[in-house]
């Protein structure tokens, strides 16, 4: 299944149990689309939080944050690893 990275502007602040809370309402839902949420990294400075994902589409991965109440501000394919 493909992976996608997605990211998150503006959530400058956010604390560990805010992100461990944002990634658990994307665990309860993303069986709704098919997508499997991997790993989720903030970094509290900047405001910017990312995501992995495996999912069938990035507007699969997106319908999930915004039904978690987060849409992603981006959404990326990730072709390519090493």
């Amino acid at each position: 299944m493909p992976e996608f990275m997605d990211v998150h502007h503006g959530m400058k602040g956010i604390t560990a149990d805010q992100l461990t809370e944002a990634h658990n309402a994307d665990l309860a839902l993303e069986g709704t689309e098919n997508v499997h949420f991997k790993k989720a990294w903030a970094d509290p400075e900047s405001g910017e939080v990312y995501c992995l994902s495996e999912a069938p589409s990035a507007e699969a991965v997106q319908r999930v944050h915004e039904r978690a109440g987060h849409k992603a501000d981006e959404v990326h394919a990730v072709t390519l690893s090493a």
